[in-house]
């Protein structure tokens, strides 16, 4: 079987600026990713690179087996499911979360296609799978960012992509809504027959057990990729984050905290003061 997602060599490189350098990647079936860096590392290129969106300088891409600059990119995009609050913005107030999910379909973004009654009862059953269905017909301006995300997945979802990237999903929402939408990762994540997830977040305690591997980025290039129980540990993200950083894991979820400068510091500065 063909790996879900192999990059080789991947190169980006605009005018004197190198954005991704040699990127070697991939991402076997029954495998999910955690995709990780500092700001700047280049996830956002990576994950526009796989998209379509952004023409690589040199290396080569390959999904399900299928090469870019062999094969008709947009067909291979339906097969990858993207779920990133860029989209957000596109989407029109007064659609409803139904029809959102719908256009997934077709992926279009204001939806034009007459949609089937196979289409309608698909989308039930994926806002259903969400914890969803009673949104079907909130317009999309009426929708929290939590209620927001999980409409978009569910559209992502309605093409039965082999490969999710969902791009810091996370991001605004407060901590009940979080950790409501991390059990259903985990959950899709284990799912039969479900696409090979790709997680891009900052926050080590946004990965869930079902995230198999990590891959981290640091100034563009692979900083360290592999099982995430060897990738994310306090040496390797201390490096990449530039910063010294303890990491250790509870119940199966990862915490991280910054480390204090010295052994003792905080203890003689408290009696210092007295």
């Amino acid at each position: 079987m063909p790996a879900v997602l192999d990059v080789t060599g991947l190169c980006v490189k605009r005018g004197a600026t190198v954005i991704l350098h040699a990127i070697d990647w991939q991402v076997a079936a029954g495998q999910h990713w955690a995709l990780l860096g500092p700001n700047g590392c280049g996830k956002t290129s990576l994950l526009n690179a796989l998209a379509g969106y952004l023409t690589p300088t040199s290396g080569a891409m390959a999904v399900f087996g299928r090469s870019y600059g062999r094969t008709d990119w947009r067909e291979l995009r339906l097969h990858i499911g993207i779920v990133t609050s860029a989209l957000q913005a596109a989407i029109p107030p007064a659609e409803t979360a139904w029809e959102t999910v719908v256009s997934g379909r077709y992926a279009q973004l204001d939806l034009w296609a007459k949609p089937t009654a196979a289409d309608g009862a698909a989308a039930r059953r994926w806002l259903d799978f969400l914890g969803a269905r009673h949104l079907a017909q909130r317009e999309w301006m009426y929708l929290s960012q939590g209620e927001r995300q999980r409409v978009l997945i569910a559209r992502a979802l309605m093409a039965r992509p082999r490969l999710l990237i969902l791009d810091e999903p996370c991001s605004g929402l407060d901590p009940v809504a979080r950790e409501e939408f991390l059990r259903f990762v985990e959950r899709l994540a284990r799912r039969r027959r479900g696409p090979a997830l790709v997680f891009v977040t900052h926050h080590v305690e946004e990965l869930v057990p079902a995230l198999s591997h990590a891959l981290i980025l640091r100034g563009g290039k692979v900083f360290a990729a592999g099982p995430a129980t060897r990738v994310i540990r306090s040496a390797t993200l201390s490096a990449a984050f530039g910063a010294p950083m303890i990491v250790d894991r509870h119940r199966g979820r990862y915490r991280a905290r910054l480390a204090e400068a010295a052994p003792g510091t905080a203890a003689q500065r408290r009696k210092r003061t007295r």
